[in-house]
């Protein structure tokens, strides 16, 4: 190509020098009329336009010299390589300003940080955020995500939850933050907030309400569940669930009441896989040993909970059988299943002798004694009861000696 020497010595560092009296080839006929650039087939269009826009650049602010990301970043490389300041700088100015897709940011990351000082505040918005504002934006979410916005703006609730839960995971990357007490204080009072409104809300169902529509109440029960289902994954992750526990456990009574006295629809049988997917949290975290409950409590969420998930799940795999679950919002995870009932199985034999027996007897009475199945439950309980006089006896006579 052929260009002007003044504008190639003006803008760029390289002809600068290559041109200059102090090049050492200076004095070879013709060295200074022609100037090698050695360049990938790949790079070559790039350095076409850079030489283009030694004439034409002054700021760089126009947009449509650049003809996209990539673009400017081979153009970048051209203008590191040559040492254009104007244009590099036009070029971060460029970069740093405009979106970039997925494949770009991957090929910015690879580029970027060997390209010197220059070039790096491109990399600004990938740099790691200091802890006060990860702590700032997690506690904003929370709130937001636990404040029960109206149902124009589920889709916005929704993203907040799955981004609060995406930044407590650790996967191939840790956690983006590590909660202390004060955070966790804060997700507990917006729990307890949730809690409270959810609480109002059974109330009003549990007693004949005309002026307010019950498909309207029951639309709002089940958006709660699944908000409640949400904050049980954050607790587990925040080692939180005491509280939650302790207040699932007291509401459990009006819960099902509340279920038993509404107006049977496909909805309803949603409302009920979600409070069993919650119970299957809570019954873990008690069954498992995560929360610790005295016995009369423990006692209690097995006779609400159990009959509840007895008659359900029949219920919920007839609808999916029958092709009533069209969307398949009621499939609920085999494992989920097993869990719950793994957990039951937990509780009921860290229960005493009498009160096992009690839950057994009724358990081995009832239509539906496939699910959940109590066998190990019923299993241990008799090895237990047979030897239960013979080992205590020789504890009394290890203690008597």
């Amino acid at each position: 190509m052929y260009c002007h020497s003044h504008v190639l010595i003006k803008e760029a560092e390289y002809f600068s020098d290559r041109l200059s009296d102090n090049w050492p080839t200076c004095q070879i006929i013709d060295s200074r009329n022609c100037v090698e650039v050695y360049c990938q087939e790949s790079d070559f269009d790039h350095h076409v336009t850079f030489l283009r826009l030694l004439y034409s650049i002054t700021d760089g602010s126009d947009s449509d010299i650049w003809h996209g990301v990539r673009n400017a970043l081979g153009i970048l490389r051209v203008a590191v390589e040559l040492r254009c300041h104007l244009i590099i700088t036009s070029c971060v100015n460029y970069l740093e300003a405009v979106p970039w897709e997925e494949a770009e940011e991957e090929e910015i990351l690879q580029i970027i940080p060997s390209m010197g000082s220059e070039a790096q505040s491109i990399l600004a918005r990938l740099q790691p955020v200091n802890v006060k504002a990860i702590i700032g934006i997690f506690l904003s979410a929370v709130r937001f995500a636990t404040s029960s916005p109206p149902p124009s703006m589920n889709d916005l609730k929704n993203s907040a939850q799955e981004q609060l839960e995406y930044m407590l995971t650790e996967d191939d990357d840790a956690p983006l933050l590590t909660a202390d007490d004060e955070i966790k204080t804060e997700v507990r009072e917006c729990v307890k907030r949730l809690l409270s409104r959810f609480n109002n809300l059974i109330d009003s169902l549990c007693e004949p309400n005309e002026s307010v529509s019950e498909s309207g109440r029951m639309q709002l029960y089940k958006s709660y569940v699944i908000d409640l289902s949400w904050v049980c994954q954050i607790l587990i992750k925040l080692e939180s669930m005491k509280e939650f526990v302790n207040s699932w456990l007291d509401l459990s009574e009006k819960m099902v009441k509340a279920i038993e006295i509404a107006i049977a629809n496909h909805e309803l049988l949603e409302i009920k896989l979600k409070l069993v997917e919650v119970t299957a949290k809570v019954l873990e975290a008690v069954g498992y040993g995560n929360v610790i409950l005295p016995t009369a409590k423990r006692i209690h969420i097995v006779k609400v909970w159990l009959p509840f998930v007895r008659v359900t799940k029949p219920i919920i795999d007839s609808a999916t059988k029958n092709g009533m679950d069209e969307d398949m919002v009621l499939k609920m995870d085999g494992e989920l299943w097993q869990s719950l009932e793994s957990a039951f199985v937990s509780i009921i034999l860290a229960l005493p002798s009498n009160d096992q027996a009690e839950i057994l007897t009724e358990w081995l009475q009832s239509n539906d004694i496939q699910y959940p199945d109590l066998t190990e439950a019923f299993e241990v309980w008799c090895y237990r009861s047979k030897v239960a006089k013979r080992r205590l006896d020789l504890l009394d006579t290890a203690a008597r000696d």
